[in-house]
């Protein structure tokens, strides 16, 4: 107790000193007072019922100006460092502690708390609460200034009715269908900002009803207290006068017009136009077929304007992406009413066509948390409009080769990888008819593709993949894609010894590769309100469902072959929640969490190994290396090299913490958590002709590696922080992670203290491309 009470006075003492040597007060000038800050005291009269007295005094205080300079730990250390940097000799310590975190001084001559009144009580009329009483007082003592808002709060006026004034104009026949969906209800307060959205909703909805002319400052409300004496009105919804013609009647499109190639400096003079379903289409040359470009564009002829059916065009050839600019114009051609009430606009689409050809080399240099280094190339051709009609065709080529820098037994092992891959991503639905979806079009995709790895002293695995499907945007945050044809073969070839003896040792593995071909279906399904940068709460929502093997099932009946080759026969689900925080500049708290699991059943007793979760590395849990966590405390024997063969699972659970803020420019910092694993949810069957050493290792494997009750202990758990560098979403990330529980080791001996806790691998350093999620 004594030890505690001496430490405490140091801690006292240390805060003393530091708050002393900090102050502020010694720099103020003679004849100025530094301003402290303000404060409002709300109060009600005494007719004043049923007031939300704390929301309204929140919306009060973002009324007090200016913002006093600001105090940490009762410290105004910002102003301190900006007085020491105007001194004759500053010093670099206080020079460089001004630019980071200075403060330029508030003094009280720069406060008007007379026109800070005049906001208070305005704000107050704007909500209703008219005839309000705001006084400033103002304490103030040598070298400081307070001051103090004392707002007495009336007895709100409220709403008794709500009607529109009609008039014999047409358009009030809109209005009046359109005021019957109002959110003003009886009872409610006098709010400016109520009537300001209302004008705005009517307004939107006018324009999607042709009315193209027409603006919300067209619109005015007034109110009538004359009929009561309670402090409630009648509120009249009407047209300001003089309100011009041309703005209060419907448009119609007469024409339609689209320029498939527009620059600038077109020459519209000299041009070729084809007509497809009424609308023309004008170009030099033949960029874009217009019977092909023809189903995106939802405005038709004789159709009243509608600013959403506008939007949505724009939407939906942007996103063919064979054009970098869309622009529609809409031009007023008659601007009195016709016989049918319309007055007419012509409606001009130009479509500004994006480099159609490139091609892009990358030469890269990688480094691998499990030792491997090396260079690679990466080739790329695309074309966006490659048959005329929005098709995009891409061929990528990739090759890496890689060596393991690390002495010891891995010393000298290698790895030659190759892959070529062909895309051809049309923007419509084939085969089937256009379809008019609304906010964006389907985009068919086929792929096919091959690839090769080389590993001195293992295999050669080559594969070949092919997929048909489709993709598209349900709205701004949702995005599907549904491949109902995904074939991948692989072939195992060129093993050496050292490779068959771990497939001979772990009859788990070897099954996973003995099934070749892989024959399915999948669907992604994804919610991203990221896209919105103004969300301060943004939400992530993904899951992949991958099935394979159920029709080969029904076609081959009791053979488990098609040609000749083994399928795989699974059922495979994954779910990936994040939740954003976001706050201040550049700062945001994500929380993830991470599920997989994956059934085989019917032809197959293990996943394909293509299939199977892996956990750890610079993607996962950051404090183990690539794929060294798993199944469950079971941990292998073998070199680091071939280890993570036998480190694989059909489940996993994984979770994530991670705070990011920025340090300087382009340069960002994080602090992060993570915790996960993998797990084998059931056996497979081995013969009855395996070696008893495979029959002991498949054991051994199980039982370690068996999801249960006690999973929470099985997790590895790891802590750490990083650097990024964040060009215009371009992200290098270096992460250095320490783990806090290692399930592999003995219970009672997996909880260290991280980076101090020593043990092997103490220190995981994590280089990689991107975000972790």
């Amino acid at each position: 107790m004594k030890l505690r009470a001496t430490y405490n006075q140091i801690w006292m003492l240390f805060i003393v000193v530091v708050a002393t040597s900090c102050s502020v007060k010694k720099f103020i000038p003679k004849d100025e007072n530094l301003y402290t800050g303000a404060e409002i005291v709300t109060t009600l009269e005494e007719d004043a019922e049923d007031v939300n007295i704390g929301g309204l005094n929140a919306e009060l205080n973002t009324l007090l100006r200016p913002e006093p300079n600001s105090k940490i730990l009762g410290m105004r250390l910002g102003l301190y460092y900006y007085y020491k940097a105007q001194r004759e000799n500053p010093g670099f310590i206080n020079k460089w502690l001004n630019k980071k975190i200075g403060e330029e001084p508030v003094y009280f001559s720069d406060v008007n708390p007379q026109r800070v009144e005049e906001l208070i009580l305005n704000r107050m009329d704007n909500r209703g609460f008219f005839y309000g009483q705001a006084v400033s007082e103002i304490d103030s003592t040598e070298k400081f200034a307070h001051v103090q808002y004392k707002v007495e709060v009336p007895q709100p006026y409220t709403v008794e009715t709500f009607e529109l004034e009609k008039d014999s104009l047409p358009i009030y026949d809109e209005l009046q269908d359109l005021v019957a969906d109002t959110r003003i209800d009886q009872g409610d307060r006098f709010d400016l900002q109520l009537m300001k959205f209302e004008r705005e909703r009517i307004d939107k909805a006018l324009k999607q009803r042709g009315y193209y002319n027409f603006n919300p400052d067209f619109l005015i409300f007034e109110a009538d207290t004359n009929r009561y004496d309670n402090k409630k009105f009648d509120l009249y919804l009407r047209l300001k006068k003089n309100v011009p013609s041309r703005s209060v009647i419907p448009y119609a499109i007469d024409s339609i017009t689209v320029h498939p190639n527009y620059t600038i400096d077109s020459d519209t003079l000299s041009t070729v136009t084809d007509t497809v379903n009424g609308i023309y289409f004008v170009q030099r040359e033949e960029f874009f077929k217009p019977e092909k470009l023809e189903p995106y564009i939802l405005i038709e002829e004789g159709q009243k304007y509608d600013s959403q059916t506008a939007r949505l065009t724009s939407n939906r050839l942007s996103s063919i992406g064979s054009y970098k600019f869309v622009n529609i114009r809409f031009n007023e051609k008659d601007t009195v009413a016709n016989a049918n009430g319309n007055g007419l606009l012509d409606a001009d689409i130009f479509l500004s066509p994006r480099t159609k050809r490139s091609i892009r080399a990358e030469l890269k240099a990688v480094s691998k948390s499990n030792g491997f280094a090396g260079p690679g190339l990466g080739l790329s051709y695309n074309n966006h409009n490659f048959l005329k009609g929005g098709e995009t065709f891409s061929l990528s080529g990739n090759f890496s080769y890689e060596t393991q820098i690390s002495g010891g037994s891995d010393s000298g092992l290698s790895s030659i990888a190759g892959g070529l891959k062909a895309d051809l991503i049309i923007p419509r639905l084939v085969p089937f008819s256009p379809s008019r979806f609304k906010y964006a079009v389907p985009k068919t995709k086929i792929s096919l593709g091959g690839d090769i790895l080389k590993r001195s002293k293992l295999y050669t695995l080559t594969s070949v993949n092919a997929s048909f499907g489709y993709t598209w945007k349900a709205n701004k945050y949702v995005f599907h894609e549904l491949n109902p044809i995904s074939l991948n073969y692989v072939n195992l070839a060129d093993t050496t010894a050292e490779f068959d003896s771990i497939l001979n040792k772990n009859p788990f593995l070897r099954q996973s590769f003995e099934q070749q071909f892989i024959a399915g279906m999948n669907y992604s399904f994804t919610y991203n309100e990221l896209v919105d940068e103004d969300k301060s709460l943004p939400f992530f929502f993904s899951t992949n469902l991958d099935v394979a093997g159920n029709t080969l099932d029904l076609a081959t009946g009791d053979s488990k072959t098609v040609f000749g080759l083994e399928y795989a026969q699974y059922a495979k689900l994954d779910v990936d929640f994040r939740q954003y925080f976001r706050w201040g500049r550049e700062q945001a708290l994500i929380a993830r969490v991470y599920a997989g699991w994956g059934i085989p059943y019917g032809n197959s007793s293990t996943l394909p190994f293509v299939k199977q979760f892996f956990s750890g590395g610079p993607y996962s849990v950051r404090a183990f290396k690539i794929r060294s966590l798993g199944p469950g405390i079971f941990t292998s024997e073998n070199t680091e090299s071939t280890s993570f063969f036998d480190q694989s699972g059909n489940l996993k659970l994984e979770g994530n913490l991670e705070y990011r803020f920025p340090i300087v420019s382009y340069l960002k910092g994080a602090v992060f958590a993570d915790a996960g694993n993998i797990w084998l949810t059931s056996q497979p069957e081995i013969s009855d002709d395996e070696p008893q050493s495979s029959v002991d290792f498949n054991q051994e494997l199980f039982t370690k590696g068996k999801f249960g009750k006690n999973w929470t202990k099985e997790l590895g758990i790891g802590v750490g922080f990083g650097l990024r560098v964040d060009i215009q979403s371009f992200v290098i990330r270096l992460d250095l992670a320490s783990p806090v529980q290692v399930p592999y080791l003995p219970e009672g001996e997996r909880t260290r203290t991280p980076f101090f806790g020593g043990g092997d691998n103490n220190l995981v350093w994590n280089f990689a491309i991107g975000y972790p999620f």
